[in-house]
Order: structure tokens, then C-alpha cells, then sequence
């Protein structure tokens, strides 16, 4: 029998215990309980653009086709013949109507639906029998292109769950011609500890002038002409008082918003972005050709200062999309995705064109030398988790300290970026999902 857990007495007010990090059992509950019993993203729609497309996805460990079938509709298909269950289909991405096993040959449309077998004579079993169709989620949603499926019919509509951080997404998404992006090619990196220390980080604003440091001094180290600081290097001094903020806005999702830290700063996004080879080529050709356009396209190509973060798997920070994928107990895949902007009437296409190579190149910087820190942390503390007498967790920056907090008419808490308020609450919606019993099912009627 599976262990049974006191969820009250592992998370507590203002620390957890170590083993929601460490224990396999309580991982196994997380694939059901929470990559099951609640949403979860799995692509964007711009990666699956005409009927047939598909790219392959994981929710929880589970492998899925996420496909727009041939009537334009989106499906997250399980990524397992129904014979004898070796995976369907073993490329990243592509177009087609039907997947065929490598194993055995079974045929399948990408609706889910068997289409055939080889040699059916031999079969005494109805193949056209529902059971012989391909496991697909009960339900798929998307939000402004953002695609996300649960296995539990219980959960409310995907917009309602998003709730507030619907506005930041919009923010994210409004600030691009069009108000859409287009997701691009992916950096995967792997690190040795579990999935939530991705998420414990992704608003801590405590961190950044101890662990980043070797990047501010690189973002630094040429003297900008004007005298600007570059990249993050406003993290420096005291960031405990600055202007930006973190909102936690229900059902574990959260924003840590460092736009107010730049916004009286002179010269816009691009001012401080960080070197990097060639931007001052691109940038000439582009004040060039536009004049005082020149910098609200500069703009777009630079880094946006939010990190937006939808439990449990999704954060888009800067212009980046980054997937948090649990592979066990102790080891997950970080996987960002870079973005570029299309035309929608507002610029030529030899701007856009500009635009996406400053792009490409700005968001080259945090995952090859930002965020190899992090994982660098990560992987530490797993290790240091393994004490096993040291047993708790801690997350009391700001705790019992109301007055560095206020409450808005939505419910979203507000809170200086350093403080661990969006952990003590994002935890709480672990508890309540652990301690649930989710009604799981999938659906093999196409």
C-alpha cells in the first residue's frame, strides 16, 4: 500500500517539508494530482498553424500528440499505441493525417480513430471497437494561442482558472504587432532536482544580485556611451525597495512585475538591454530607414521585464516561453522557447525581418548564461535536501509582516519582489490539489 500523508503537517504556514522534494511517492501523486487534476500547458498554437500540424508534448509523463486535426480542431492525443502501447510517434513536429505504428503497424488518423491494421483476418476482436482508439484528453483549451489540457472534466473553464493573470498575458501579448507571437525553436536544458524548484524561483526576486552576478558584471562589462546600465544591473543596491512588485493572483499562478523599475528610466526597453554581437548594426539600419520610429521597433526586440507564471509548467518571462517538465522525482527539463513578431500593417517586412534577428539574439542570453545559475541552484539544493534530519523548507521573507503587503477588490496580493509571499501562496494550491480526489478520464470517441 502507498504511504498515506499528513498534507497539513508537510506544508505549514511558513516553511515545507523536505520530502515533497525528495519523495517518490509524493511525485507519483503530482502526475496524477496536479499533471491530471488540473490544467497544464502543452504548446502554443502557433507551433500547430494548418490542419494536420502537430508537435509532440508531456503532460506530467505522459506523452502527447498535440495535433490540429483535419478539421481544424486541437486535440492532445496519448503518444502510445493502444496495441501494445511502444510510442506512435517519434518525431518532435511535422504535418500529417495519420500516425502509423513503427512496432506493428497500426494506422491511426490524427483524430485519434484506428483506421486500420495489418492482416485484420487475423483479429476475432471488433478493431472498429472505441477501446482500440487512441487515449486523448478529455479537454483542450486555449487562451490568446497559449494551449492547455487537463484529464479532469471537473475543473472550471481554462479562462476562469487563468483569473487575473489573464491581464499580464495580455500585457505580454498586446505590446507585439497583432497582439500574438510566433513560438520558435526551442533551448532544452536538464536539471538533476524537482520540478517545483523551477517554480519556487520563477518570481523570487531575492536572488538575482547573489546568483546572477558573474551575468550583471557581462552584461556591464563595456561602458555604455551614455552612461546606462544594462540588463539587470537595476537589481543592484537595495532591490527590497524598489518599485517592482510580485501579485500573486490565485490557483497557483503568479507575476513578478520589474517594469516600474524601468519605466523612469530614459530611452526605453532597448536602452538596457545588454550587448550583445551585432546589435549595433541592426540597430543603425533601423533608425536609418525609420527616424523616430526606430525606437518603439527597438523596443520590440528587447527583453520585456515580467515573469508571468501559470501553475504548475508555464512562465513566460522577457520574450521567452519556458516549459517546466517533471521526469522524476529528482530530475526535470527546462525548455524555453524563443518568439518572434509578424506583421500585422504596422512596419515592412525588412523591419519585421530586423526586428526577429535583434530578437533571436537577445534571447540567447538568459538560458546560456542566466539560467545555468539557477539550474546550478537547483540541482545543489536536491542535493542538499538529502539531509535527512535537516527537514524543513523555508519560505517566512515577509511573513507576519502585513504591512509589506496589501489585497486588491480581485483578491490578488501585492508584495515587494524579494519577499516569498508567492510561494507561501502558490504552495497552498499544492496542498489543496494534493488532498483532492480528481476525477481523471480520457475519451477514445473521436
Amino acid at each position: 500500500m502507498p504511504p498515506t500523508y499528513d498534507w497539513d503537517d508537510l506544508v505549514q504556514a511558513d516553511r515545507v517539508h523536505r520530502t515533497l522534494y525528495t519523495d517518490p511517492n509524493i511525485f507519483a501523486l503530482e502526475m496524477t494530482h496536479i499533471f491530471g487534476g488540473t490544467w497544464v500547458y502543452l504548446a502554443h498554437e502557433s507551433q500547430i498553424p494548418n490542419n494536420n500540424d502537430f508537435v509532440t508534448a508531456k503532460l506530467g509523463l505522459r506523452p502527447l500528440i498535440v495535433t490540429r486535426d483535419a478539421n481544424g480542431k486541437i486535440r492532445a492525443l496519448y503518444n502510445r499505441c493502444t496495441h501494445r502501447g511502444t510510442t506512435l510517434c517519434r518525431w518532435d513536429k511535422g504535418n500529417t493525417k495519420s500516425f502509423q505504428c513503427p512496432y506493428h503497424g497500426w494506422n491511426f488518423l490524427n483524430t485519434g480513430q484506428l483506421r486500420g491494421v495489418p492482416w485484420p483476418d487475423g483479429y476475432t476482436a471488433d478493431i472498429r471497437d472505441p477501446k482500440f482508439n487512441l487515449a486523448q484528453l478529455e479537454r483542450v483549451e486555449s487562451y490568446r494561442g497559449f494551449i492547455f489540457g487537463t484529464l479532469n472534466p471537473d475543473m472550471p473553464p481554462l479562462i476562469e482558472w487563468l483569473g487575473p493573470i489573464t491581464k499580464p498575458i495580455d500585457d505580454w501579448l498586446d505590446r507585439n504587432p497583432g497582439g500574438k507571437v510566433v513560438v520558435c525553436e526551442a533551448n532544452r536544458l536538464k536539471y538533476k532536482g524537482n520540478w517545483k524548484l523551477a517554480y519556487d524561483n520563477s518570481s523570487d526576486g531575492y536572488h538575482v544580485i547573489y546568483s546572477h552576478r558573474s551575468l550583471i558584471e557581462t552584461e556591464n562589462r563595456f561602458n555604455d556611451p551614455t552612461g546606462k546600465e544594462k540588463g539587470m544591473a537595476f537589481y543592484k543596491g537595495s532591490p527590497d525597495k524598489l518599485e517592482m512588485y510580485v501579485a500573486y493572483t490565485g490557483n497557483g499562478h503568479h507575476f513578478k512585475d520589474k517594469r516600474p523599475n524601468i519605466e523612469k528610466r530614459a530611452g526605453g526597453l532597448w536602452a538596457i538591454e545588454s550587448l550583445h554581437p551585432g546589435m549595433e548594426y541592426y540597430a543603425e539600419k533601423l533608425r536609418k530607414r525609420l527616424g523616430p520610429r526606430a525606437d518603439a521597433a527597438l523596443d520590440l526586440a528587447g527583453s520585456e521585464p515580467v515573469n508571468i507564471n501559470v501553475f504548475p509548467n508555464l512562465s513566460l518571462l522577457g520574450n521567452h516561453i519556458q516549459v517546466f517538465e517533471p521526469v522524476s522525482v529528482n530530475e526535470t527539463n527546462a525548455v524555453w522557447y524563443g518568439t518572434r513578431v509578424e506583421d500585422d500593417g504596422t512596419w515592412d517586412q525588412e523591419t519585421i525581418d530586423d526586428i526577429n534577428a535583434l530578437r533571436m539574439r537577445t534571447q540567447e542570453g538568459f538560458p546560456n548564461l542566466g539560467e545555468v545559475d539557477d539550474i546550478t541552484n537547483f540541482e545543489q539544493i536536491q542535493v542538499g535536501l538529502g539531509c535527512l534530519e535537516d527537514e524543513w523548507v523555508y519560505m517566512n521573507r515577509g511573513f507576519g509582516m502585513p504591512e509589506r503587503f496589501r489585497t486588491d477588490e480581485q483578491g490578488v496580493i501585492y508584495g515587494p519582489a524579494t519577499d516569498e509571499v508567492f510561494m507561501r501562496e502558490y504552495i497552498k494550491e499544492w496542498k489543496r490539489l494534493m488532498q483532492a480526489d480528481p476525477n481523471l478520464i480520457v475519451r477514445r470517441d473521436p
